[in-house]
């Protein structure tokens, strides 16, 4: 097995009040500035032997830094005997209804236990290897904490056909369709977001609406309102429809409008106090949940060989159906 490696080097006199990640980046030069911020973030840099996380700290004269490298993945990931709901599969593609917390493909933090590793090892020498060797076969993605329907090619022909689907054009028959349960109860019953979005300017793993940014389209509608104790609304189960496929879309775009997901660790940190407004069992139900209440339940698309137009609905899993039952309790007689 190969161990992790480090670099150590000094700063001269010019370096002096550099930004760390860029004084690094000029002198290590077989890193990029993109792949130094990810070490240094990770807690993988130390300077005069204290750890630093952030790239802007700016370097002195004599400062002697450290950059510790792990050690390299498999090219290649492994099959791993990983359970799968497997909703349809033929010899082009297949079908999963992917629980939360799986993670789609290897990524640094995730070298196994992905959606990838079970794929290799249900399907065996047919996955596709279009996407690079880390992605076999994957032409979208769902978030790790959002659980729902998938779509994955075996095959070469299926890859590039599926991909041309999953595109982005307007007008698409391709169906992507989501329930989410989100706070407070918009005053319409129905709308859509058309507001594009870019990483965020500060944290690198988030994105935000951003003028210049890609195009993104949402279309939601109202399913259920739910009341609290007091009788006022509190939550709703909204539909919705992709029109674009960014990362994290319906995550931000929902919290752009003022009704984040409920769950959501990220784009709803100033919804935390709300959860008072829950009855116990709803409270209970949503604490439980542990992720963003978000679930893929309608895909759809033409198949890559026959033409045929294929359509799946995913039921709610558990989490969120008890979610859903304790949220409708308020309203029982």
């Amino acid at each position: 097995m190969m161990e992790s490696t480090s670099e150590t080097i000094t700063i001269a006199a010019e370096e002096h009040g550099q930004r760390l990640d860029r004084a690094l980046a000029a002198r290590l030069p077989s890193l990029s500035r993109s792949r130094l911020k990810v070490l240094i973030l990770d807690g993988r840099v130390a300077v005069a032997g204290r750890t630093i996380r952030d790239p802007a700290t700016h370097v002195n004269s004599g400062d002697s830094i450290t950059v510790t490298l792990p050690a390299p993945e498999p090219a290649e990931p492994a099959g791993e005997n990983i359970p799968l709901i497997i909703v349809y599969e033929d010899d082009a593609l297949i079908v999963i209804d992917k629980p939360a917390g799986l993670v789609v493909h290897p990524a640094a933090g995730h070298a196994s236990g992905t959606l990838v590793n079970a794929l290799i090892a249900h399907c065996g020498a047919s996955l596709s290897g279009i996407g690079g060797v880390k992605r076999p076969g994957i032409v979208h993605r769902l978030d790790k904490d959002t659980s729902g329907l998938m779509v994955v090619a075996k095959t070469d022909k299926a890859h590039r056909a599926l991909g041309k689907q999953f595109a982005d054009k307007i007008g698409s028959e391709l169906k992507r369709n989501y329930l989410a349960f989100v706070w407070g109860a918009p005053e319409r019953p129905r709308g859509t977001i058309d507001a594009p979005l870019d990483r965020h300017r500060y944290a690198r793993d988030r994105r935000a609406v951003r003028e210049g940014g890609r195009a993104a389209v949402t279309h939601w509608e109202v399913k259920e309102r739910f009341a609290g104790p007091d009788g006022k609304p509190v939550a709703s189960l909204l539909a919705c429809t992709l029109e674009t496929g960014r990362t994290h879309q319906i995550r931000v775009h929902l919290a752009h409008i003022g009704h984040p997901i409920m769950g959501d660790q990220t784009y709803a940190t100033g919804f935390q106090t709300k959860i008072s407004r829950l009855a116990p069992a709803a409270r209970a139900a949503l604490e439980a949940l542990g992720r963003q209440a978000l679930h893929a339940y309608r895909l759809g698309f033409e198949h890559p060989a026959t033409g045929e137009t294929m359509e799946f609905e995913a039921d709610l899993p558990p989490d969120l159906a008890r979610l859903r039952a304790a949220l409708q309790a308020p309203l029982a007689k």
